[in-house]
């Protein structure tokens, strides 16, 4: 009985998978696990005021950027930068690091790159 090679190339491991070896957890069905981006916290007004994060301004949304998602995600991928409600959260905490838990349904945007590669373009 004679093997022959499987000519099926090798799969070669994307970014999910990268991140999935770097996290304790692998996240199932519509999931999404983000990490709030750093400026989350307080910002300033065009005025040059410091607005913390604790300030109740009407009902504003936060960015996050994705760091894995489960198998039934369609619409984003892990890397992307995502808008969504701060209300509508869980959090949890892995290797030290806070990270919050989403379902596809409840991301109100995602981030689109520019052309080149410079970034978003997005100013909120």
């Amino acid at each position: 009985m004679s093997t022959t090679p499987d000519p099926r190339p090798a799969a070669a491991p994307d970014a999910a998978a990268a991140t999935a070896r770097e996290l304790p957890i692998r996240m199932l069905n519509d999931r999404l696990l983000v990490e709030l981006d750093a400026d989350a916290s307080e910002r300033r007004s065009s005025a040059g005021i410091v607005i913390p994060a604790t300030a109740v301004v009407g009902k504003r949304l936060a960015w996050a950027r994705v760091r894995a998602v489960g198998q039934h995600v369609r619409q984003v991928e892990v890397g992307d930068r995502v808008l969504f409600d701060p209300e509508d959260r869980a959090e949890v905490e892995l290797d030290g690091q806070t990270f919050l838990l989403l379902r596809e349904k409840d991301v109100h945007a995602v981030a689109a790159p520019r052309p080149g590669g410079q970034g978003t373009g997005l100013y909120l």
